[in-house]
C-alpha cells in the first residue's frame, strides 16, 4: 500500500482533528502518502481533495472540530453516487481509506468497501457515545465536560436566586451525555430516553429535597426522553417553585478536545494505519478496558449500545 485518504463524516466531534493528525503523521512515518477528502463523502463524490503532509496537520491537535469539514450526502447511499466516489478512489490512486464519524458513516463505509475492492477502517467519534463495540468514541469527553462546566455555572445562580433549572442536553436515543455530566455535576434528576419516568416523581423529590432545606435543584434531560421547556413548565406546575429552561445545544461540540479526547483519537488514529498495512479491512477501531482494539462493521452498525443502569442507580442515590 502506498497511498491512503481520510475524511470525517456526520456530526463533527471534539478530537476529530487529533485523529486526522495522527493517521497523516503515522502513515508518512511509514512512507505512505496521504490524501485528505474535504467534506466527506460529499467531497469524496465531487473530487474535493487534497494532498496532506507534515505542516498540513501542524497545531490542530488541540482544535475543535475537522479542519477537514464535514457534510451529510444522501447521495452516497445510492448506487450512482458510490460510482462517483468510486472514480475519485481510482483518479488518485487510493488504496485504503479511514472513516471518522459514527453509525451512518460505517454504513457507507461497509456497503462501499463490499461494492469495490477498497480498504477501509473506521474511527469512532460522536459526542454521543453511542457505538456499540467501543467502551468510548472520539469527543464525548469532551461534550461531558463541556456540560459540567456550564451546569457548574447554573449551580451558582440557581443556588443565589433559589430556583430550579432543567439543563436540556444532546442525545436523541441514548443518554450517556446526560447521565455521565448529571452524575458529575450532582444533578439531582436525570432524565434519559433509556428509563422511563414519571414527572410526578421528579417534583416529589424535588419537593423532598426543598422540606430538608435545599432551596434549589438542576434536573438534566437528554433531548430523547423529553422537552426541556416541556419538563420545566410541568416541574413549575406541579411544585409551584420557580422553574427556569436552558437548552445547551451545540455548546457541547464545541471547544478545544480534552487531553483524554486526544489521546484516545491519537491511538485510534495510529492504529487504523497500522490495519490498513496489515491488510486489514471493513472494522471499526475500538477501545476496551483501557487498550485498543478492533470490531468488525458487522458487529456494531445498526446495534443499540446499552446504558450502563448501575451508574444511573448511583447517581439517583447521591442525588437526594
Amino acid at each position: 500500500m502506498k497511498r491512503i485518504g481520510v475524511l470525517t463524516s456526520g456530526g463533527d466531534a471534539p478530537g476529530m482533528n487529533a485523529a486526522i493528525r495522527a493517521v497523516v503523521r503515522r502513515a508518512i512515518y511509514d512512507s505512505l502518502e496521504v490524501i485528505g477528502i474535504r467534506r466527506g463523502y460529499l467531497g469524496l463524490i465531487c473530487g474535493d481533495v487534497e494532498p496532506l503532509v507534515m505542516n498540513s496537520v501542524a497545531d490542530i491537535v488541540q482544535r475543535g472540530g475537522t479542519f477537514l469539514r464535514t457534510a451529510r450526502a444522501e447521495e452516497f447511499y445510492t448506487t450512482q453516487g458510490r460510482l462517483k466516489a468510486w472514480e475519485t478512489i481510482k483518479n488518485n490512486q487510493i488504496e485504503g481509506l479511514v472513516v471518522i464519524g459514527g453509525d451512518g458513516t460505517f454504513r457507507g463505509a461497509r456497503q462501499f468497501s463490499l461494492e469495490y475492492p477498497l480498504a477501509v477502517i473506521g474511527i469512532p467519534a460522536t459526542i454521543d457515545n453511542d457505538i456499540p463495540g467501543t467502551d468510548f468514541t472520539v469527543g464525548f469527553d469532551t461534550a461531558v465536560n463541556n456540560v459540567v462546566d456550564a451546569v457548574n455555572k447554573i449551580r451558582d445562580t440557581a443556588t443565589s436566586v433559589e430556583r430550579i433549572v432543567v439543563v436540556e442536553v444532546m442525545g436523541h436515543d441514548t443518554g450517556f451525555i446526560a447521565l455521565e455530566s448529571g452524575l458529575a455535576g450532582g444533578a439531582e434528576s436525570i432524565l434519559i430516553p433509556e428509563v422511563p419516568f414519571s414527572i410526578e416523581d421528579v417534583c416529589e423529590k424535588i419537593r423532598l429535597t426543598y422540606k430538608r432545606g435545599k432551596l434549589h435543584s438542576i434536573i438534566i434531560v437528554a433531548e430523547g426522553a423529553a422537552s426541556g421547556p416541556e419538563i420545566g413548565d410541568q416541574i413549575k406546575r406541579g411544585t409551584g417553585l420557580d422553574t427556569r429552561v436552558t437548552i445547551l445545544g451545540h455548546i457541547q461540540r464545541g471547544g478545544s478536545p480534552t487531553a483524554f479526547d486526544r489521546n484516545l483519537a491519537s491511538r485510534m488514529g495510529s492504529r487504523a494505519v497500522e490495519m490498513l498495512m496489515a491488510g486489514c479491512a471493513n472494522k471499526m477501531i475500538a477501545i476496551e478496558a483501557g487498550k485498543i482494539t478492533s470490531v468488525n462493521f458487522d458487529d456494531t452498525i445498526g446495534l443499540k449500545k446499552r446504558i450502563d443502569l448501575e451508574l444511573y442507580r448511583l447517581a439517583n442515590i447521591l442525588s437526594f
